[in-house]
């Protein structure tokens, strides 16, 4: 983590920004609070009278009454303590809820709005717990402040206030205990903090692993890594032992320190409320009230030292978080972006640069103009840069110079949003939401009737398999579709295109999962649904394009050759025509001559 003492700080920025926007239940809580605890550490004082009217030499008669009447003012004391709390309790609720909704929609807002890099480089379990922990956090820190930070104040404000004016040397004994135990507490939970922070990194490692090998599960059997990923994982998990071991083993040598210094307070102020006694200082009842604050002050400043590595503990815990909200997106709408308005359909790539990594170039100076409704191919050896002509255009990545353009709009000044409300991608391994079939294929166009829906189904020949199913369109397709095949997968993503109906449309290796009768079923609706849109396909199985308007041929992030299936096999020394030859030996072409 580049900076963790930022990301706290931030944390409690953001934390504080949550809570005043609630500031109404919060200050019904904490008035709740505080008013509860200054009751009860007002009872101590009566029963110091309690216990001197008993030892009082007045008549029997005289000192029940006294009793009785110091009685029935505990008892409204406890009545309005009961009432307090109630008030703190069902204020907290309201907070609580609202306040831990908002931080995780916040957090959902601002996570979506990262980049497909961003995704790409971070592993969905890492990112679930980052979530869950930081408004985990918000709750923890929350309560210990208002039962716990709040009440501690109050009490011990008011037992200072009590104890000096009962005696100077009670006051100042009971002042320096405090300051040097929350001293302490404090210098020790800085120390540790740092111990927290690498222990919460060693756990987001480690459920990352957990959920990238759940996600892989089939690749984990089948290429035989049971015992290898055990052992990754043992050697993960044994860090994280490693570190709660040590951090907690501190917080024992921690209480071990705290607990002498707390016999030391208690012994010490009844060893000076002795000798005021032999003095004639204090009373039978004085005694019972120093024990009695002696008690709350114990109890409070121990809690207080558990207070403050719990609640570093959790800013530890919501940094990771907080280091992704504090972390600007890398592609955002300029702030004079127009919506997108596609008439006709030109695309253009000018002078166009773009660099995975400042190593790895992957275009310079790269040009290509795709003519309104014009139907193009991209083809080419792996890692020439078919599929990255893909993703800028849908600006999953920004460019380095140069510009894109749409029927004369740049894309990175014209909104994301109405970029991709534009253009429909069908892409080689189709990702389906856990969900039913009718709301994956609805996806689409979100204001769509099931009518349409079924529509769509049918031209894409989805229908045929959909039927088979018990529950029909009702079907949950498990996660990321795993209960469908590849080849259904994809009739599913060309259901959704055909229903989106964008005049710009992307095909990459859209029907690379089907087999050929498959293809040949869902080609005719491929054609109806190309009618009238400018088309992108990215192709290995060149038997797929051979009707193209025209191919493009990239190699090394630069366009090498271009033309007409026929033009590009009369072509000499032409790599398409390589690249076709080596498939009608009998690899991709399914029954296609050269």
């Amino acid at each position: 983590m580049s900076n963790p003492k930022t990301h706290i700080l931030s944390t409690l920025a953001k934390y504080w920004q949550e809570a005043r926007r609630n500031k109404k239940a919060g200050s019904f809580m904490l008035l709740g609070s505080i008013l509860a605890t200054l009751m009860g550490v007002i009872m101590p004082l009566y029963y110091k009278q309690f216990f001197d009217i008993l030892a009082s030499p007045e008549s029997e008669s005289i000192i029940v009454q006294k009793l009785f009447y110091i009685l029935v003012i505990l008892a409204l004391f406890e009545a309005g303590r009961w009432v307090f709390w109630r008030l703190a309790f069902f204020c907290a609720n309201e907070f609580f809820s609202r306040s831990m909704a908002n931080l995780t929609n916040t957090c959902y807002r601002y996570l979506h709005r990262h980049s497909f890099k961003f995704f790409n480089n971070n592993f969905v379990g890492s990112l679930v717990k980052r979530v869950n922990y930081f408004t985990r956090a918000f709750e923890n820190i929350c309560d210990r402040v208002t039962w716990d930070l709040v009440p501690l104040l109050v009490e011990m404000l008011f037992v200072m206030v009590v104890l000096w004016r009962l005696n100077f040397y009670l006051g100042l004994a009971a002042a320096v205990w405090v300051v040097v135990f929350i001293s302490f507490n404090w210098i020790f939970s800085t120390y540790k903090i740092k111990f927290d922070l690498k222990r919460s990194a060693a756990e987001t490692k480690s459920t990352a692993h957990l959920a990238d090998t759940i996600t892989n599960n089939s690749n984990v059997k089948l290429f035989v890594g049971y015992r290898r990923e055990v052992s990754a994982f043992s050697e993960l998990i044994d860090i994280v032992r490693k570190l709660r071991k040590f951090t907690w083993n501190l917080d024992n040598i921690f209480e071990s320190i705290q607990a002498a210094l707390s016999a030391t307070i208690d012994i010490l102020l009844l060893y000076i409320a002795i000798r005021l006694w032999q003095k004639g200082l204090v009373t039978i009842g004085d005694f019972v009230l120093i024990q009695s604050y002696v008690m709350i002050i114990v109890g409070r400043v121990w809690s207080f030292g558990r207070l403050i590595r719990h609640v570093y503990t959790d800013l530890a815990d919501a940094a990771e978080m907080t280091q992704i909200l504090d972390t600007p997106h890398e592609i955002v709408d300029s702030a004079m972006a127009k919506k997108l308005e596609v008439n006709k359909g030109e695309i253009k790539f000018k002078e166009v640069d773009f660099y995975y990594h400042e190593t790895r170039k992957i275009f310079s100076r790269f040009n290509l103009s795709v003519k309104p409704h014009e139907k193009i191919a991209l083809v080419g050896p792996s890692g020439a840069g078919k599929s990255t002509v893909v993703k800028l255009l849908l600006r999953q990545h920004d460019i380095a110079g140069g510009t894109i353009t749409i029927d004369g709009q740049r894309i990175d000044q014209v909104t994301q949003e109405s970029l991709w409300l534009s253009v429909s991608l069908v892409p080689q391994d189709p990702i389906l939401f856990h969900r039913s079939l009718l709301e994956n294929i609805r996806y689409g166009k979100s204001e769509a009737s099931d009518e349409e829906v079924v529509v769509a189904a049918k031209l894409a020949h989805c229908d045929e398999f959909i039927s088979g199913f018990p529950e029909g369109y009702k079907t949950f397709v498990g996660e990321r579709g795993v209960k469908l095949s590849g080849g259904e997968r994809q009739r599913v993503a060309i259901a959704r295109a055909i229903l989106r109906n964008t005049p710009i449309l992307i095909l990459d290796e859209a029907t690379s999962s089907l087999d050929s009768e498959s293809e040949s079923l869902i080609q005719d609706a491929l054609n109806t649904l190309m009618k009238n849109k400018t088309v992108l396909v990215v192709a290995h199985r060149l038997s797929t394009i051979m009707k193209m308007d025209r191919i493009i041929v990239v190699n090394n992030g630069i366009v090498i050759e271009e033309g007409t299936h026929a033009e590009l096999l009369k072509k000499e020394k032409s790599l398409y025509g390589d690249l076709w030859r080596r498939q009608a030996g009998g690899f991709l072409v399914d029954g296609a001559t050269p």
